[in-house]
């Protein structure tokens, strides 16, 4: 009876160990995560692909991160969220981050994603508007803010008086005949503006970067403290957030149900036929054919064309140090 006893003690001893080992391996294998918080600019849809497809195939995890992806849209700013510390990494446009970064916020640029402008100026053929010269004295609707930037220096470049109107989120105000000229980004209210039922052809289109003003635009940003105080975390969410980019890319239709999950999740209205477009058009512009240097560069020509415009308009006194602002990865 006694060695029964000592028997399951045994057992239970072994058996408990073997528990408290499994639990701890876990435990630990978790908290060897670096845990981050990242934001996009909007709520979830096909422009930002690649982080949903990266957390989702695990990529973050198996480079040592436990990333947590924050609801972006217009009630959470990236750039005060990124103040606050409330999020480590973000996405901003180029022409923001330049903007802040001359005002003495010390955030840095680890990876432009974006390497062609996708924001562009819509006018239909009916309107007699075929090439810019044609938008002189015309209502033109532009978006507020930075948004203004391309089109304005666009209207320089032409020497053209347009009678700007405000824009709101959607095209409505263009459908309905309200102006001649709006603004549109590529990968979006273009692609709804064709649902409409307007068709290609009946449209002249206007994208900046094929009149010498590429701005491109979605970057990924840290304040230069948090990437000092850890630059490998950074690298590593880098390469994980590209690997999740070329998933995306290569595998388009599992990557538009990951992203309509989480629309969903999100209560964001979902359309399959637009995100697939949008996803393509993403492919595009982060991956333009012919284009020189890898994913996520920054361009040092693109850089400076982007900061003297700002500059130029006022909106920046003196221009950022490139290789301040610019992290390259190896």
């Amino acid at each position: 009876m006694q060695k029964v006893k000592i028997f399951f003690s045994i057992f239970t001893a072994v058996f408990m160990a073997v528990i408290v080992f499994s639990y701890c391996h876990q435990a630990c294998a978790d908290d060897g995560l670096k845990k981050i918080t990242f934001i996009p600019m909007w709520s979830p849809q096909a422009q930002f692909a690649g982080y949903y497809v990266a957390y989702e195939k695990g990529f973050y995890k198996e480079r040592g991160l436990d990333v947590g992806i924050l609801q972006g849209g217009p009630d959470y700013p990236p750039m005060e969220l990124l103040k606050s510390g409330k999020a480590d990494f973000c996405v901003m446009w180029l022409a923001s981050a330049i903007q802040r970064r001359s005002e003495g916020l010390k955030l840095v640029n680890i990876a432009q994603m974006v390497q062609r402008s996708a924001l562009m100026l819509v006018a239909k053929k009916s309107s007699g508007i075929f090439r810019p010269q044609d938008m002189d004295g015309k209502k033109v609707s532009l978006w507020e803010g930075d948004l203004q930037l391309q089109p304005k220096a666009f209207f320089k470049k032409y020497n053209l008086n347009v009678n700007a109107i405000q824009q709101s989120y959607t095209v409505n105000l263009f459908l309905s005949g309200g102006v001649d000229v709006a603004s549109a980004m590529w990968y979006n209210e273009y692609h709804a503006i064709l649902n409409s039922g307007i068709n290609e052809d009946e449209l002249s289109i206007f994208l900046f970067d094929r009149y010498g003003l590429n701005f491109p635009e979605d970057g990924i940003y840290v304040l230069e403290e948090t990437f000092n105080k850890d630059p490998q975390a950074a690298r590593e969410f880098i390469r994980a957030s590209i690997e999740g980019w070329q998933y995306a890319f290569e595998h388009p239709d599992e990557a538009i149900e990951i992203i309509l999950k989480y629309m969903k999740q999100a209560g964001v209205p979902a359309n399959k036929a637009h995100q697939r477009w949008m996803l393509n058009r993403m492919k595009d512009i982060v991956m333009p054919q012919g284009a020189a240097g890898g994913m996520g560069i920054l361009k040092r020509e693109d850089y400076q064309r982007v900061a003297e415009e700002l500059k130029n308009n006022g909106l920046i006194k003196e221009i950022p140090d490139y290789a301040e602002f610019f992290k390259a990865l190896d």
